[in-house]
């Protein structure tokens, strides 16, 4: 495999952390991230942050208005 560079790791680094890529790509980024000390210390950033925002939604439901406020921002957001 060939380094995908830090572009490309970067710009993917939110996929990569929630193993949306296809598993050739995964391994790219993979490989880039063992070999490249910044874009790995970006990615212990994203995954501190993920691994936050999961406790954070486990604690408890969203209040009802803000529910209703994100359900309708969608709906809006669909329609067009």
């Amino acid at each position: 495999m060939s380094d995908c560079g830090c572009e490309k790791a970067k710009s993917e680094l939110e996929e990569y952390l929630h193993q949306e890529l296809s598993r050739d790509e995964y391994a790219d980024i993979a490989e880039h991230l063992a070999n490249c000390t910044d874009c790995s210390d970006e990615a212990h950033v994203g995954r501190v942050l993920t691994d936050a925002v999961k406790r954070a939604c486990r604690d408890g439901a969203a209040p009802e208005a803000l529910r209703l406020q994100v359900v309708t921002s969608l709906r809006v957001t669909i329609a067009h």
